[in-house]
């Protein structure tokens, strides 16, 4: 039997749900379809890293739009840069496996 993979966003939930303790791990446990035991340790985990939401200055998860714009922008310099080697005779001459 193949194991179940948890999104994080479940996890967070589930473990938020046994933080507020209106409902015991037994009955957490046949709601949401996991082991008692998870649910714990995803409740431990969530305890033990909440102060890492309010650090200031520490580092957090890097933002995909930032990153892909960055991306795009390191191509467009190499394109430009690229382009302008191919402008040079000497260096044309290399690039199209000529001496």
């Amino acid at each position: 039997m193949k194991r179940k993979q948890h999104g994080a966003q479940f996890k967070a939930q589930v473990a938020m749900a046994a933080l507020s303790g209106e409902k015991t791990l037994a009955e957490l446990s046949a709601e949401y379809g996991v082991h008692p035991t998870m649910i714990s340790t995803w409740k431990q985990e969530l305890v033990k890293r909440a102060g890492e939401l309010f650090e200031r200055g520490g580092k957090t998860a890097a933002d995909p739009q930032k990153t892909i714009d960055r991306l795009h922008q390191k191509i467009g310099q190499l394109q430009v840069e690229r382009d302008f080697l191919v402008g040079q005779p000497a260096i044309a001459r290399l690039l199209k496996g000529g001496r």
